[in-house]
């Protein structure tokens, strides 16, 4: 039903069910890539049990091309397939033109008009600009809300510990606070972490030294390593860093949510900054502490505004390349995109903001 805001954790529980019902059109907000995806995963396996066999997927800038949706909501299969189009906007801002396209195809949504196919709307989590733009309150009246929580970093243990029950398993407060520091708050880092671990114990109870020994023995390189690096300005030994992950076998979305993971810190602290707000006052609100929080702050001083929105397409492209999706402008190989980001955020040019 149209407006619904279900709660997040909900919203994947009822989604695993059978007879799950589906909706036109869904929202999915927020800032933490991991959770979103969680989100997004749970509602394509009901699309796919349900029959929708073709995905569609859109990431969309100011500059469209928003003819796009309604070409993709007005086609007609020959076969009958179902289908779900997910639609990303990276920055929050369609535009004039984009909004005017979102709200037209939510009417057409609460009209009924939108026959065998689901909509997934993916957003970063609403500020106050989006939250009272038209386009968003016309969309968001005639769909399915979900908000991804903000997981702060006083809040992590207590995730993680609810992530290692699922796979049977606990750990006491020591071991979490201790991987909650290595992970540095990022949720990323930590579900890769907790799967790790899964797979290398058997169910029950964590000590410190087993967890120590799985995390701290991965590799000789380190993700966290290659951020620091690009945080202080030198790109050449991040390159380094990027080079010897990728060559040991760690995950490319493992990398490039950290890196997503800090370039959305920088957009939020930009943004404030651009408001007229002082950006050391929202580190600790954003679960930076020391030393990554002065290194952002530094990174903020070092990069223009208009460098780091373009950050944010830039990792959204690389996602889109992993996927096997294309994206203008950008290589075939997204290892060798990122390495391209890894060089454009550690530049030394400095801000004016």
């Amino acid at each position: 039903m149209a407006g619904q805001t279900p709660n997040y954790e909900r919203f994947i529980t009822d989604l695993g069910k059978p007879d799950a019902p589906l909706h036109p059109l869904y929202v999915i907000s927020g800032d933490e890539l991991l959770l979103r995806n969680e989100a997004l995963d749970a509602l394509r396996a009901a699309c796919r049990r349900q029959g929708y066999t073709e995905r569609v997927t859109l990431t969309l800038a100011a500059t469209g091309p928003w003819h796009a949706i309604e070409e993709n909501t007005q086609s007609i299969s020959l076969f009958g397939d179902r289908k779900l189009m997910e639609i990303e906007v990276p920055t929050g801002k369609p535009g004039k033109t984009g909004g005017d396209a979102l709200a037209a195809m939510a009417t057409r949504a609460a009209n009924g008009e939108l026959n065998d196919i689901s909509v997934a709307l993916i957003l970063p989590r609403a500020d106050r600009t989006m939250s009272s733009a038209k386009w968003y309150t016309t969309v968001t009246q005639q769909a399915v809300l979900v908000t991804t929580p903000i997981i702060t970093r006083e809040q992590l243990p207590a995730w993680i510990q609810g992530r290692l029950k699922r796979q049977k398993q606990h750990a006491d407060a020591a071991t979490l606070a201790w991987i909650t520091d290595k992970v540095e708050g990022n949720l990323l880092a930590a579900h890769q972490e907790i799967l790790k671990l899964g797979l290398q114990y058997p169910e029950g109870e964590l000590t410190l030294d087993e967890v120590e020994n799985a995390i701290l023995d991965v590799s000789r390189y380190n993700v966290f390593d290659m951020s620091h690096a690009i945080l202080r300005g030198d790109g050449q030994r991040a390159l380094k860093v990027l080079h010897g992950l990728q060559a040991e076998g760690e995950a490319l979305p493992m990398v490039l949510g950290l890196l997503t993971y800090d370039i959305r810190n920088l957009y939020t602290l930009a943004q404030a900054r651009q408001n007229g707000h002082n950006p050391r006052n929202l580190t600790r609100k954003l679960g930076l502490f020391p030393p990554k929080d002065q290194l952002i702050l530094n990174t903020l001083d070092r990069l223009p505004f208009s460098q780091i929105m373009g950050l944010v397409q830039h990792a959204h492209d690389i996602d889109r390349l992993f996927k096997g999706f294309p994206a203008d402008g950008r290589l075939t190989d997204p290892w060798q995109e990122m390495a391209r980001l890894v060089l454009r955020m550690a530049e030394t040019s400095v801000s004016t903001h």
